[in-house]
């Protein structure tokens, strides 16, 4: 479940080209169960007309500074009080320039100079009003006054220019607004995540794999971001994007994949291996494609090196260490083996043979073990969710006894 679930949430609309994107942004706000309420300046519905935003978030939307709410509701102090964020998207180089000197004169300004939310800025402007120092200063003062910005992409830009200045995506902006409602109890420490599947070529063509698609991994990695963890993502190829705010390690193999892990384990505070990797690699890879000749093949396999026990068996400087099983039958019995076994402090053991969890489904239902005998059963839950409640056990365990 999103922390965004029955938040109240004010998207402020200036007026700049992309504030149609603000309309997909709205979209993802609704969808993770926000109560969205929209402002726009005069300018914004120049771009795009109020009925869009109001159609989309089943609110009336607030253009005007001098409205009541209702016989006693003052418009922008009932929005203010309202809200638990608050998010200028786009932000113009006007609009900032307006808060940062304290300027009040229309509705979402006076509105953000009311609130207590915590305000998320998304600037959007021609590239050099973004570079211009005054532009620059007037940022910098937001950010020492505790202002969040989603910083602006190089592309080109509505003007003809082309460099910084871009509005960041709207899933960009709708992570921040996560990460700004979340509780940041993994702040100071470094987590590495391993995830989706590894590849072992037999020739230039062909290889062993697995069904692993990386999505729970991936969800673990934003959500460690939210929480303010330093991560770095290994992660084997897949189709999905690098989560934001991830240090990406991209590998291929098994081998590959155990020189990353390694290479950092050290310097990490927690380890999540969530990667599904291959038990087994050919002993020779081809160089040239083998030809169809014979009804039968046979391919010689070594076992690939156990990066998890390898973890485990650290002498200095071991991390809080988190495995996965999937498994296909006796869940609770072979979990509890491979933790013991690998020296883990927890292990997360989900069925795989279950057509609505596991690989490639957007969902997931998990057993938690933990070192000192406890257990939790996770129901059936969207991947993110599963991601948070894992976390959570992580940072408990990392405040406590490992047991």
């Amino acid at each position: 479940m999103h922390n965004l679930k029955d938040k109240c949430v004010i998207l402020a609309v200036s007026g700049g080209i992309a504030a149609y994107k603000a309309i997909e942004l709205l979209r993802l706000l609704t969808k993770a169960g926000a109560d969205v309420h929209v402002v726009m300046t005069r300018s914004a519905q120049e771009f795009v007309t109020p009925l869009t935003f109001q159609t989309l978030s089943s609110n009336p939307v607030h253009t005007e500074l001098f409205n009541l709410i209702s016989e006693r509701e003052i418009g922008h102090i009932s929005l203010a009080d309202r809200a638990d964020l608050f998010i200028v998207a786009p932000a113009t180089a006007n609009v900032i320039g307006k808060i940062a000197c304290g300027i009040a004169d229309d509705m979402l300004t006076t509105t953000v100079m009311a609130t207590k939310a915590p305000v998320l800025i998304a600037p959007a402007m021609n590239v050099n009003m973004y570079t211009n120092p005054i532009y620059r200063e007037n940022e910098a003062k937001l950010g020492r006054l505790g202002y969040l910005f989603v910083a602006p992409v190089c592309g080109a830009l509505a003007c003809g220019w082309e460099g910084q200045g871009k509005l960041a995506a709207p899933e960009v902006i709708f992570e921040a607004a996560l990460a700004a409602l979340s509780v940041k109890d993994l702040a100071g420490r470094t987590i590495m995540v391993t995830a989706g599947p590894t590849r072992e070529e037999i020739d230039p063509v062909r290889y062993i794999s697995n069904h692993s698609s990386g999505k729970m991994g991936y969800a673990l990695a934003r959500a460690a971001v939210r929480r303010g963890a330093s991560v770095i993502l290994v992660s084997g190829p897949t189709c999905l994007p690098a989560p934001t705010g991830v240090e990406s390690v991209l590998v291929v193999s098994a081998c590959e994949m155990q020189a990353a892990v390694m290479s950092h384990a050290s310097s990490c505070d927690v380890v999540i291996k969530a990667a599904a990797v291959a038990d087994y690699r050919p002993v020779e890879r081809k160089a040239t494609k083998f030809k169809k000749q014979h009804d039968a093949m046979t391919i010689e396999l070594v076992k690939n090196p156990d990066i998890l026990a390898g973890l485990g068996s650290m002498d200095y400087q071991r991390p809080f260490l988190v495995g996965f099983a999937a498994e296909t039958d006796n869940l609770a019995e072979y979990a509890a083996k491979k933790m013991k076994e690998k020296n883990l402090d927890m292990i997360v053991a989900n069925d795989v043979s279950q057509a609505d969890a596991g690989f490639n489904a957007e969902n997931n239902r998990a057993l938690l073990l933990f070192r000192d005998g406890r257990s939790a059963e996770c129901p059936l839950m969207s991947k993110d969710a599963l991601a948070e409640r894992i976390l959570d056990s992580i940072a408990t365990g990392l405040n406590g006894d490992r047991g």
